[in-house]
């Protein structure tokens, strides 16, 4: 008996006439109502929302740690294992002969801007520093703290945490998004992805949960890296001069946080009401051109060699280590301060985390991914997607990280970057280089950095914005209407604002853990049904039965 044809219409009911037209009322009224009562819990009453909160955010990890580890496993092997695969690594992301639409550069820069550009500035120079400082090997003292020793063992856990795994999150909600869209003229939405499992249920009420789910992850996703990038930038302007926006102790006042956002959102929103192929392609070349300069600053006149080192070095020990970091679980004992009590903590802050912001980021990136690939074979992708990007940010924590590092060690800084916040430990490393020969260049370095750190916030924020009205919008790519572009951008900010003000980054960091969870469900489906698509398309393909969609029902670019 030969196959059926696969589902190549999955209509989504949207409003015809009023101020909702184009969109899906039931997924973009939701979506507003859940992020608005968050939005006024953390700002009306946040010693309640941070208490509930983090007892949400305390059940998931004591019982969801290894959930959220193992998840992110099953990802890697998926992505690789269809890149591999040949029946599947072949496969166009469109109709049959479609070319890619952005060259090789706009389409890297776009996707790593948008992906991970943020993150660089803030944890490239934080997070090898932070692992040199603790980690497991040092809590089980087989290395020691901030001695040389420990290098190798921080830069093992670095890039666990911004290789292989992270771009696995996005690629996996990549390809799935544009298999089902460009090559069955599905709705590019994330229930699509879904239709080997659910078919035309997907429809109704199922799939308005599911763009729901996705909607609130994307937007908490987001915040998370804006919040980092708001803490960041205020110190950046604090650092060229710009008075009254920090404390003491660096962290952004509330007069620091709002004028941030400000700033950053308003710049974000006109560049979303311009689109991708304009202002967004244009921010994208602008911060991967300035972020080449910057990196290469640090090649050229931080730790040369230390860097280089560290990267080659760092690689090997990443891939011999990956196989049982990826699926090794740290479990309690329950006794303050054990080992094991300070190991489970350990794997809490850090992977447990970073897994449940890349998967709250997946829906954002992995929608924008699959918009800039269409055309593009699934192999292309994947080395595109993962294998790329994760380079790119070795490079930048063995150089940018590397420099912190050896300057600790070697080059007298004395606790300079050591004792710097987070997002100012960039600025205190590139002060302490350049100070001693020009306070202008020092300055002028600062500057740089916060125009860089702007682009890429501004990329990221607008990114989000249309994402999540193409999904309010039942999947439709073209131009939204004005007062929704705004009102994402405000909610946003006011997310930021609000959760920042009221708990600081930890309260954006536990909000996200837990919208993540959900998410994660949804993205293990998504692998299922990807890999049942492909197999019953070479099953179809041998019977001779279409698997594309009719090119005169793909709705036009």
């Amino acid at each position: 008996m030969a196959p059926k044809p696969p589902l190549t219409e999955l209509p989504i009911k949207t409003a015809n006439t009023g101020f909702y037209r184009g969109f899906s009322v039931n997924v973009t009224v939701v979506s507003k109502i859940i992020i608005s009562v968050l939005v006024v819990w953390a700002i009306v009453w946040p010693e309640w929302a941070g208490a509930v909160l983090g007892a949400w955010n305390s059940a998931i990890l004591a019982n969801f740690a290894a959930w959220y580890i193992w998840t992110v496993a099953f990802f890697i092997i998926v992505c690789l294992g269809l890149a591999l695969w040949p029946t599947a690594g072949k496969l166009n992301l469109g109709l049959e002969g479609e070319k890619p639409e952005f060259t090789n550069f706009s389409w890297f820069s776009m996707m790593f801007g948008a992906g991970i550009g943020v993150g660089m500035l803030t944890w490239a120079v934080a997070e090898p520093v932070a692992h040199f400082q603790n980690n497991p090997s040092v809590i089980q003292g087989v290395t020691t703290a901030l001695e040389s020793d420990n290098v190798r063992t921080a830069y093992v856990w670095s890039f666990l945490h911004w290789g292989l795994g992270a771009w696995a999150c996005y690629a996996v909600a990549g390809l799935s998004l544009a298999f089902f869209s460009y090559r069955r003229g599905l709705p590019l939405t994330i229930r699509s992805s879904l239709t080997p499992l659910f078919g035309k249920s997907l429809s109704g009420t199922l799939g308005h949960v599911i763009d729901i789910v996705a909607v609130v992850a994307t937007i908490l996703g987001v915040a998370q890296t804006l919040g980092f990038g708001v803490e960041q930038f205020v110190a950046g302007l604090t650092r060229i001069g710009i008075g009254g926006l920090a404390d003491v102790d660096g962290s952004a006042t509330t007069t620091g946080i709002i004028v941030a956002l400000l700033v950053i959102m308003g710049a974000s929103t006109l560049s979303a009401l311009s689109g991708v192929g304009k202002g967004i392609k244009w921010l994208s070349n602008i911060n991967m051109v300035l972020s080449i300069v910057l990196l290469g600053f640090f090649i050229i006149f931080g730790a040369t060699f230390f860097g280089a080192t560290a990267f080659f070095v760092g690689i090997w020990d990443y891939l011999i280590a990956l196989p049982q970091l990826s699926f090794q679980v740290f479990r309690s004992d329950g006794v303050d301060g054990s080992e094991s009590f300070l190991l489970a903590q350990w794997q809490g802050w850090w992977p447990v985390f970073y897994w449940a912001w890349w998967i709250a980021f997946a829906p954002f990136v992995g929608l924008f991914l699959a918009r800039i690939s269409r055309g593009r074979t699934i192999r292309e992708f994947v080395l595109g997607a993962m294998i790329v990007p994760s380079l790119m940010c070795f490079v930048w924590f063995a150089w940018a990280g590397g420099t912190a590092i050896d300057l600790e060690l070697n080059g007298g800084a004395d606790g300079v970057i050591l004792n710097a916040a987070n997002g100012d430990k960039i600025f205190a490393m590139t002060e302490f280089m350049l100070a001693p020969i020009a306070q202008a260049l020092a300055w002028g370095m600062a500057l740089l950095i916060v125009v860089l750190l702007m682009t890429f916030l501004v990329t990221s924020a607008d990114s989000a914005v249309l994402i999540v009205n193409t999904i309010n919008a039942a999947g439709d790519e073209g131009p939204k209407a004005r007062p929704h572009i705004l009102f994402w951008g405000a909610a946003l900010a006011l997310v930021v604002g609000g959760l920042l003000i009221s708990g600081g980054t930890s309260a954006i960091q536990t909000a996200m853990v837990i919208g993540a969870l959900p998410f994660s469900i949804v993205m293990v489906m998504m692998c299922f049904a990807l890999i049942k698509a492909i197999w019953n398309d070479g099953r179809r393909e041998a019977a001779g039965v279409p698997t594309l969609a009719d090119p005169d029902q793909v709705p036009a670019e």
